[in-house]
């Protein structure tokens, strides 16, 4: 199962907006079958082990990450083939919350007279299928927001200069955490500041993130180097009811695609954002910033882990700070995580915090 799970995890940011789905199939001791779902979401991971394995899967044991669908969408189901496969015992890790499996695909396999075991792992499994499982149960996406900050808890000088905080291996690891994720997603502000590209470079990945950017009044240079590369790399940008047509027309002539959210005052509603995220199939976002962002996903309880590269440098109280006001008060109104690893990156440190 640990390795059925390895497998499933190399396809994150790679298959939404299906699970990323591993499954090994063990016959006498030995495995004869090994596969993880498809990049772009199809064939699912027990379609790939099956296939590998062939006749040497009568008789032996499934090992899958998730249990396998039994409904038919846009591939058969996967229960239905470990059936006709002739597989003679499942392990399941985690059972899928959709409606449309939500054990049925464990009763297909015991109404078949396959030998069944679940939760195998569970947790472990939960935790790489959290985005998927997140848009099932929650209806948005398993948010990830990364902040890169000194040790005064800012991302910028007074006048706004920003590169670089943090050293070359945080970059390389940031470009690492992108490439996990469905898609990345940042403030207009950073890109009006900033004007990244939000790509994933120098790793030998083939595969790019989508770039999600919010603009409530979709004020952003066409000039940009996400304009530039719309037609290359996905852009998706969260406008509000009011953003003017011709902004709509210019950004879509370059290849962007609009989308329309509710707003909150004059910033769009995150809650809205994410769902609508989440409707359009992305399960895992990495977000950059900027602070108002980073402060929005915190005060609305979106974030469901923190990553923070601290640097050994100060800036004073008139830098930019990493998150915006949220007009906390009191400690009881302040976003309480948990930490979860401590690691040195270069010069930099960086920490993780979840729910």
């Amino acid at each position: 199962m640990r390795l059925a799970l390895a497998l499933g995890r190399r396809g994150q940011g790679r298959v939404w907006p299906n699970p990323s789905v591993g499954c090994i199939i063990v016959n006498d001791g030995r495995i004869v079958g090994r596969g993880r779902t498809a990049d772009g979401g199809r064939p699912h991971g027990e379609t790939v082990a099956l296939e590998q394995a062939g006749k040497a899967a009568q008789g032996a044991t499934a090992y899958v990450t998730l249990e396998p669908c039994a409904h038919f969408g846009k591939t058969p189901p996967c229960a239905s083939a470990l059936v006709s496969a002739g597989i003679a015992r499942v392990v399941v890790a985690a059972i899928d919350p959709n409606p449309l499996v939500s054990g049925k695909g464990i009763e297909l396999l015991r109404a078949a007279g396959i030998t069944v075991e679940t939760g195998l792992l569970a947790d472990a499994a939960e935790r790489d299928l959290s985005g998927f499982l997140s848009g099932q149960t929650r209806h948005v996406p398993f948010v990830t927001l990364k902040l890169a900050m000194t040790l005064d808890g800012r991302i910028a000088t007074k006048d706004g200069e920003s590169k670089w905080i943090t050293g070359p291996e945080a970059r390389r690891k940031v470009h690492a955490m992108r490439a996990t994720h469905d898609a990345v997603m940042v403030g207009g502000g950073t890109v009006r500041a900033d004007d990244p590209s939000l790509d994933i470079r120098d790793l030998g990945i083939d595969r790019q993130p989508v770039r999600v950017v919010l603009s409530a009044g979709l004020n952003l240079p066409l000039e940009s180097k996400l304009a530039k590369s719309a037609r290359i790399q996905p852009l998706w940008i969260c406008i509000g009811q009011e953003a003017a047509p011709d902004k709509i027309s210019a950004w879509q002539s370059v290849g962007a695609k609009t989308i329309c959210c509710a707003t909150e005052g004059p910033a769009l509603d995150m809650a809205s954002v994410l769902r609508t995220l989440a409707a359009e199939g992305l399960t895992r976002v990495f977000c950059e910033g900027g602070g108002e962002v980073a402060a929005s996903l915190l005060t609305a309880d979106f974030v469901d882990e923190l990553v923070v590269f601290g640097a050994g440098a100060a800036i004073g109280g008139d830098g930019r700070p990493g998150i915006a006001k949220m007009g906390v008060s009191s400690l009881s109104q302040a976003p309480h995580l948990r930490l979860i690893s401590v690691e040195r990156v270069g010069a930099d440190i960086m920490s993780r915090w979840g729910r």
